[in-house]
């Protein structure tokens, strides 16, 4: 049945109303007892604020009907107390809960009180009193960079642009929040700083060459010193040089410059390989020649100790038979001597008979010397001969004729 039924009787209610809370004596008699509705807001409000002046030491009095006119002014009096002291109590809690914050596990919390620093806070839930403690957190592990680019002088009074990064990270929190205002801004000064310093010790050629990594080594140390000096809380990772070149006025010149310096360090480079393919040749050459040296002194001392050993087995026999031995040598010395020699030594002694040694070389010189000389050749060659060897000599050729011309008849 619905609860706007007409004719309802008592019956007639709404279906969240309780049985006892009908008109201001309510009995009940609808049996709203029973009825399973939800809270009635107002009276779970009053019900609160009842309880919250009990606490507070204002007890109200049971409350009576609308009749009860003594009681009713005590309680307004109580309730002017409650209101702002439940205000204080929920600005105390919404105060105390923002107190609660999380720090990152990449985090730090710097936690300054009035301005001054208390402590670092470590990653976690941690709670400080609003308004009192201002916590500022500091990434410690992101690496953060800094790109430059400048013109400076170097050592030899050229202008040269380096481009550099650094690459750095937080490692104190509490120095990078207080100590230094701008920490980027004191980085990048502090870079300068260095920078210059170094280049303006360095010879351009150096810098635009292969002394990148040194002038990039130097500069990191320097900066370190400088960011140590001020306190940052700032260790440099890396510091990288990306370029350096001359102005641009004058950068055909230096790019000519560098060309002809590649093309030296280029000849350089074929002038050693040629070096280094023509000195194993020369070693080896050097090495041949040493041996074949060592192979000819071995043979001459070789030489020379046989000739010694002879010499004394010579010697030993010439002291036991020294006649003998010395015409032995006589005949072989002049064996060697005649052997090498045209000369021919004819013995033309009045009662000796001629002998000639040999006669076949003699007669093949006497033959070639008539075919090529002529009759005047030949007298010129007979000049410086004694008459009687020719005499002998022609005797001789004219009985080897006769010889021939009887050996020919017979055979006839």
């Amino acid at each position: 049945m619905a609860w706007n039924e007409p004719g309802g009787g008592g019956n007639q209610h709404d279906p969240w109303s309780g049985g006892g809370r009908r008109g201001s004596g309510g009995n009940g008699s609808g049996g709203g007892g029973n009825n399973q509705g939800p809270p009635d807001l107002d009276e779970a409000l009053k019900k609160f604020q009842d309880k919250l002046n009990n606490m507070l030491g204002g007890g109200r009095g049971k409350r009576g009907g609308r009749g009860e006119s003594g009681g009713g002014g005590g309680g307004g009096k109580r309730s002017t107390f409650t209101l702002p002291a439940l205000v204080i109590i929920i600005a105390v809690a919404i105060w105390a809960a923002s107190g609660f914050y999380l720090v990152d596990q990449s985090e730090r919390g710097v936690v300054l009180r009035f301005g001054k620093m208390q402590n670092v806070v470590t990653p976690g839930l941690h709670w400080n009193p609003p308004f009192i403690d201002d916590v500022r957190m500091v990434n410690v592990t992101r690496v953060r960079s800094i790109s430059q680019t400048k013109s400076m002088l170097t050592q030899d009074e050229n202008i040269v642009e380096v481009d550099m990064s650094v690459q750095y990270r937080v490692t104190d929190p509490g120095e990078f929040v207080l100590n230094v205002r701008n920490p980027e801004l004191s980085i990048e000064n502090a870079l300068d700083s260095a920078l210059r310093h170094v280049v303006g010790g360095t010879e351009m050629q150096l810098i635009l060459t292969s002394g990148r990594e040194l002038l990039a080594d130097t500069v990191s140390t320097r900066l370190q010193n400088y960011l140590n000096a001020y306190g940052t809380g700032v260790t440099v990772q890396a510091v990288n040089v990306e370029s350096t070149a001359a102005p641009d006025a004058v950068q055909e010149a230096f790019d000519d410059v560098i060309k002809a310096r590649e093309d030296r360090q280029r000849s350089i480079n074929e002038a050693i390989g040629y070096a280094n393919a023509i000195i194993p040749v020369a070693q080896g050459e050097a090495q041949r020649m040493i041996e074949q040296a060592q192979g000819y002194r071995e043979s001459v001392v070789a030489e020379a100790q046989g000739n010694t050993n002879r010499f004394n087995s010579l010697l030993s026999e010439y002291q036991n038979s020294p006649q003998i031995m010395r015409d032995r040598m006589y005949i072989e010395a002049l064996s060697d001597v005649l052997s090498n020699t045209s000369k021919v030594l004819v013995d033309v002694s009045s009662n000796s008979p001629l002998m000639v040694l040999p006669l076949e070389k003699l007669g093949l010189s006497q033959g070639s010397q008539d075919t090529e000389s002529g009759n005047g050749d030949q007298d010129q060659s007979q000049a410086g001969v004694d008459p009687r060897i020719l005499e002998r000599l022609n005797s001789g050729n004219s009985q080897q004729q006769n010889n021939s011309g009887i050996r020919r008849e017979g055979r006839q």
